[in-house]
C-alpha cells in the first residue's frame, strides 16, 4: 500500500471522526402510561433508522421466537431486565445511543408505572425533549398528566406528544384532534414552551421514520424529522457564567513547577482569557490568564466543556467553590425553596437532617417545612397533607448549614438542581429543583 494512500485513508478517517464529534447531541426521554408502546417506539426508531447491528437483530429475532411472537418484538431492544421481559413492562431507565447524518441521540426509556416515577425523573433530568406517548384508545390518563407535569417541572424545553396505536382507532383524524385538545387543556396549567403532536403507530412504523399512507389527513412532519431538526441551540444558558471547581491541579513537575489550575466543567455561560472573575464563597477577585483543555490552551470555554482555569492570583480555592463573572453573581443563601420528588421508601422527616449536594458542593441541611404536595389527578396543591412518601412531588423549604450559591432551576438547570442524601445510609432520597 502506498504512503499517499495511507495518508489519504487516515485523513478521511480523521475527517469522519471530527464531523461525528461536532454533530449536535439531542437527549430525549420517553414517558407514558403502561403499555402505551414506549419501548416499541424506541425499537422502531432504531430499526427504521438502521441503527441496529446485525448481531443485535439476530439476538432480537431469537428472543422474539422464544416469547412466541410472530414478528420481531422491537420492545426487547430496551427491556433488558429479566423481569421486564417476563412482564412486558419497563422497570428501570434504559439508555440507547444512535445517530443519523444530521444529529446524535441519547434516548432514555423510562417506566410508566406510578411506583417508578423516581426513575422517570432520573431519566428526564438531562433531556432536551420529552416524548409523551398516549394510547389512542384510552386518551389522557393520570400517568399522562403526571409525566407532563414532571416534564414541566424539570423545565424540558420541548415536548412531542405521540398519539400511538392509531391503527386500533381506524386511523381516525377525529380521535387525534380530540386527544390533542384534551392535552392542550392540561398544558394551560403547565410551563411548557414548545408542544408538537404526531399521530403514530409504533408497531407498524406509521409516521415514525416514514410518512404513513394510512393517515393522509396528517400534513405534519414525521417523528424522526422532528427529532433531527428541532432547534435546541438556545436551550443552553450561555449568559450566566458558572464554573463549579472539582479539583485543583498541581503537577509539581519540572515542566509545570508553578502550575495551579482549577479543573471542572463549565455549568453555564462562557469564560474567556482576560475575564474578571469572583470566587465564591470567599469573594476574592482575579483575572483568567489561561484556559487549558487536555494539552492545549484555548481562548474561551463554553457551557459543557471540561477545562482547567488558571488565575492571575494565588487564591485559596478548593472543591465546592464556584468561579463566576464579577458582575453576574448567583444567589447566595442558606435558605432554599425548591420543588422536589421523593425517591425513598422512608418518608420525609420535617426538621430531619440530610446532606444536600449541589454542583460539586456538599453541605448538611435541615428540612424546615413541606409547603404543599401535588395531587396528580387534578394537578392541584394540597397544603394540609404533610406526609411525603416515595414518588410524591411537592415543594419544601430547606435550611443549609452554610450558604450555597445557586440560580433558579428555571434560569439554569445545572446550578438550580440539587439532590438530598440520607447521611446514615448514603442513599439518594430526593431530587430538588430550586425556585
Amino acid at each position: 500500500m502506498s504512503t499517499n494512500l495511507v495518508i489519504d485513508m487516515k485523513t478521511n478517517i480523521n475527517e469522519t471522526i471530527g464531523s461525528y464529534t461536532q454533530m449536535e447531541l439531542l437527549r430525549f426521554t420517553t414517558a407514558g402510561s403502561v403499555d402505551d408502546g414506549k419501548s416499541t417506539l424506541i425499537g422502531r426508531l432504531l430499526y427504521d433508522s438502521k441503527a441496529i447491528f446485525e448481531d443485535q437483530l439476530k439476538a432480537l429475532e431469537k428472543a422474539s421466537m422464544l416469547k412466541g411472537d410472530e414478528t420481531i418484538n422491537l420492545a426487547l431492544l430496551t427491556d433488558g431486565l429479566k423481569a421486564e421481559r417476563e412482564q412486558g413492562i419497563t422497570i428501570d431507565v434504559a439508555y440507547r445511543y444512535f445517530h443519523t447524518p444530521r444529529r446524535k441521540f441519547i434516548i432514555a426509556d423510562t417506566p410508566g408505572h406510578i411506583q417508578y416515577t423516581r426513575n422517570m425523573v432520573t431519566g428526564a433530568s438531562t433531556a432536551n425533549l420529552a416524548l409523551i406517548l398516549v394510547d389512542a384508545r384510552h386518551g389522557i390518563v393520570e400517568q399522562t398528566r403526571r409525566h407532563a407535569f414532571i416534564a414541566s417541572l424539570l423545565q424540558i424545553p420541548h415536548m412531542v406528544v405521540c398519539i400511538n396505536k392509531m391503527d386500533l382507532v381506524s386511523y381516525s383524524e377525529e380521535r387525534f384532534n380530540e386527544i390533542t385538545q384534551q392535552f392542550l387543556e392540561i398544558a394551560t396549567k403547565l410551563d411548557i414552551k414548545d408542544i408538537r403532536f404526531v399521530p403514530i403507530c409504533a408497531l407498524h412504523g406509521d409516521n415514525i421514520v416514514k410518512r404513513s399512507t394510512q393517515m393522509p389527513w396528517y400534513e405534519g412532519p414525521t417523528l424522526m424529522w422532528l427529532l433531527e431538526t428541532i432547534y435546541i441551540s438556545s436551550d443552553t444558558n450561555f449568559i450566566d457564567a458558572r464554573f463549579p471547581v472539582q479539583y485543583v491541579i498541581r503537577p509539581n513537575s519540572k515542566e509545570f513547577h508553578d502550575y495551579r489550575g482549577y479543573a471542572g466543567r463549565v455549568a453555564s455561560g462562557i469564560f474567556r482569557k482576560g475575564d474578571k472573575i469572583k470566587v465564591l464563597p470567599s469573594g476574592y477577585t482575579s483575572t483568567i490568564v489561561q484556559i487549558d483543555i487536555f494539552e492545549n490552551s484555548i481562548n474561551e470555554a463554553v457551557a459543557g466543556q471540561s477545562v482547567s482555569i488558571v488565575l492571575a492570583d494565588d487564591i485559596d480555592i478548593s472543591r465546592g467553590d464556584m468561579i463566576v463573572k464579577e458582575n453576574n453573581l448567583p444567589v447566595i443563601s442558606q435558605d432554599v425553596e425548591m420543588m422536589f420528588c421523593w425517591f425513598n421508601e422512608r418518608p420525609l422527616q420535617i426538621k430531619g437532617k440530610y446532606i444536600l449536594r449541589h454542583t460539586t458542593n456538599e453541605v448538611k441541611c435541615m428540612i424546615n417545612d413541606v409547603r404543599y404536595k401535588i395531587e396528580m389527578n387534578t394537578l392541584q396543591r394540597n397544603e394540609t397533607d404533610k406526609h411525603v412518601g416515595m414518588n410524591d412531588i411537592g415543594r419544601m423549604s430547606v435550611r443549609t448549614q452554610k450558604p450555597i450559591f445557586f440560580d433558579s432551576y428555571r434560569k439554569n438547570r445545572n446550578t438550580g438542581s440539587v439532590i438530598l442524601i440520607d447521611e446514615i445510609t448514603n442513599e439518594t432520597i430526593a431530587a430538588g429543583m430550586i425556585i
